[in-house]
């Protein structure tokens, strides 16, 4: 059976693409596992060579060295690669399961969410940061996602909060709504909340640093990375989820304490369209107190944001 390439795999051809991975090496990962998948005999060994592979991506991503660490070489690579385990004809049966939970596998092991683990004790303050892929790559096909940059940087690091020591473990979620749809995020963190002191998640911002307190259960209805486009409630498992969740950061504290040159900002702005209307109201401070839940206005992403109409 022929298995077309999905076209943000197919976007993987673009001569910035192939430049960047020429460039920094990752290029050299399609051969090596072009030729193990080859000698894959059984669905078993395949699913050994897809989360070595994987893994590989993944740690040499997050290598640290002199350099400013690059987030595209990972997501062109991980796109290549995956293009050639669609295409892949092994020499034994695979079922459509079989492949769809190769595939499954390749993303989760090459975004880290397979390593979000940590050491056991008391003396470690456990940290989870995740970012997104890069986005907008029709028009401008070089680009990076600085927040997931961020956490390929950040993955590993080790530093004293007091008398114990923070210990941090990132991972890169896609820019798809369909893999949002299917639990990516829930797969990834719902086993860290209980476990991790702190989950921060990071997204491609502006001029400024936001520190987003208000989360809307709203989606935008942008284009993701697939040409797919989603607006609505996001589905959540369980009753029904709150209009608005407001972040458990410390904000006024982060900001108080934070020094450098770049300018960091409390943001409380959200745009509502209240029940039994049209038009988005936007609240600088806020959204509506006092409104119950079945009554809750509708939550979308304001147009003065960065992030307007993408999935992150």
């Amino acid at each position: 059976m022929h298995h077309d390439t999905t076209p943000e795999e197919a976007r993987a051809d673009l001569p910035e693409a192939r430049q960047i991975l020429a460039r920094s090496g990752f290029g050299a990962a399609d051969p090596l596992f072009a030729a193990d998948l080859r000698a894959s005999t059984d669905p078993g060994q395949a699913r050994e060579v897809v989360a070595s592979h994987a893994s590989r991506l993944w740690t040499e991503s997050t290598r640290t060295g002199p350099d400013p660490v690059d987030d595209r070489p990972l997501y062109w690579a991980r796109l290549v690669l995956r293009a050639r385990l669609r295409a892949w004809e092994p020499s034994f049966p695979l079922s459509e399961a079989e492949r769809a939970a190769l595939l499954h596998l390749f993303e989760t092991a090459s975004r880290g969410i397979t390593d979000l683990d940590f050491p056991p004790g008391d003396r470690w303050v456990r940290v989870v940061v995740t970012g997104f892929d890069p986005f907008r790559l029709d028009t401008d096909p070089g680009c990076s996602n600085p927040s997931g940059a961020a956490a390929l940087d950040l993955h590993g690091w080790t530093f004293p909060v007091g008398e114990r020591t923070a210990v941090v473990r990132a991972a890169v979620f896609p820019v798809r709504w369909g893999d949002f749809d299917a639990g990516i995020v829930e797969e990834a963190l719902a086993d860290q909340y209980g476990v991790a002191d702190a989950v921060i998640t990071l997204s491609r911002g502006r001029d400024r640093f936001d520190l987003e307190v208000w989360n809307g259960v709203w989606r935008g209805g942008g284009e993701d990375n697939l040409g797919v486009s989603r607006t609505g409630r996001a589905p959540v498992a369980g009753p029904g989820a709150p209009e608005w969740t407001r972040t458990s950061l410390p904000v006024e504290r982060i900001v108080a304490d934070t020094t450098g040159p770049d300018v960091m900002v409390v943001n409380t702005e959200v745009t509502e369209v209240p029940e039994g209307g049209d038009t988005p109201v936007t609240r600088p401070g806020g959204p509506t107190e006092g409104r119950p839940p079945e009554r809750a206005a509708v939550a979308t992403t304001s147009p003065t944001r960065s992030r307007t109409a993408t999935p992150c």
